[in-house]
């Protein structure tokens, strides 16, 4: 089955991989862009798209271009969402473009008859707000927003999902929702520009994370993130799900002891020893973004993700493989100097 698609926020990390697999099964894309300056690398990124691929300004928080955006999509893949690299002054900033974005696309969507909707939510809706250092959790899970440990970032994807959901339920029940909830996605770059997901192989790889924080996340390849949201685009019969899409648990210092066995010169500045907790807790006195995060210190939240592959045959590739072709894509364009 192929269509016309809408993937919102085409110049992005996991939406540009899923444009080029929506590509390669023959749909038609519509994608959306804040920035008009991205429409060239992107047109050329997918060159040989044969006219399939069509390119709208749009931004979340204002009406302009979705229109013609969404026009003639039976589909809709919502990818686009704020994002920071650092804590926002004002919670606000991050969560209110989270939910209104994603209530404009589907305002928009149900006008011209949407079908389906496929959200990309995140596990920061599902695995967040908790006392205990070690759990699991499965599509089931809520992360609890009254949580003092929630920060701005987890607050927006909550919101911003369970928002669509009310919204589907009170005024679009014919309507087909799903959402995908990805943790920490790796995998190759395609450029300079790239996913702040990214970040943290960069920052074990070029120096500036001299001992690793007694930190974790649960791993997904990009691709197969991007592979899942074809699967939730294309499979009938999928109204109300949810799809976590993670593989295993690791910590900073274990994605570092993955560095170090693929790299082995190259990986020299990769850390071999994990900061003290207190190291840490003096840093966030200094730099916000770490003030943010240092109540994940010590946390391991596993994910089953067993739902995606009961329901649709869903499987991620080996974590140790996303790790290794992120490094190795970091160094190919230059953002890593070996």
């Amino acid at each position: 089955m192929v269509g016309t698609v809408l993937v919102t926020g085409g110049s992005g990390f996991i939406a540009g991989e899923l444009i080029r697999q929506l590509l390669d099964k023959g749909w038609h894309v519509h994608t959306t862009i804040r920035n008009k300056a991205k429409e060239p690398a992107l047109l050329n990124r997918f060159a040989d798209a044969e006219g399939r691929l069509k390119v709208f300004q749009a931004e979340l928080m204002s009406d302009d271009g979705w229109v013609d955006a969404v026009a003639g999509c039976s589909h809709v893949a919502h990818v686009a969402s704020p994002i920071a690299a650092s804590t926002p002054k004002d919670e606000d900033d991050m969560i209110v473009p989270a939910r209104e974005g994603t209530l404009r696309a589907l305002r928009f969507a149900k006008d011209v008859g949407v079908t389906r909707f496929v959200q990309t939510s995140s596990m920061a809706a599902v695995a967040y707000g908790r006392s205990d250092k070690e759990y699991m959790v499965d599509e089931s899970d809520w992360t609890d927003l009254t949580h003092p440990d929630v920060y701005p970032y987890v607050k927006s994807k909550t919101i911003a999902e369970r928002a669509a959901r009310d919204w589907v339920a009170e005024n679009a029940p014919d309507m087909e929702f799903v959402s995908i909830n990805p943790a920490m996605v790796l995998g190759p770059i395609e450029s300079g520009d790239f996913s702040p997901s990214v970040q943290a192989v960069k920052q074990l790889m070029d120096g500036s994370m001299p001992m690793a924080p007694d930190l974790g996340f649960a791993i997904v390849d990009n691709r197969d993130v991007a592979a899942l949201h074809v699967l939730a685009l294309e499979t009938p019969g999928l109204k109300d799900e949810r799809f976590l899409a993670a593989g295993k648990f690791m910590k900073m210092i274990e994605v570092g002891a993955v560095l170090h066995a693929h790299l082995g010169d190259k990986g020299k500045k990769v850390p071999k020893r994990v900061m003290p907790n207190f190291m840490v807790q003096v840093l966030s006195l200094f730099n916000e973004g770490v003030r943010s995060i240092k109540s994940e210190l010590g946390k391991s939240r596993h994910v089953d993700a067993s739902h995606a592959e009961k329901v649709l045959g869903w499987k991620t590739r080996p974590e140790e493989q996303s790790i290794c072709d992120t490094a190795d894509s970091l160094i190919e364009h230059g953002v890593v100097k070996v």
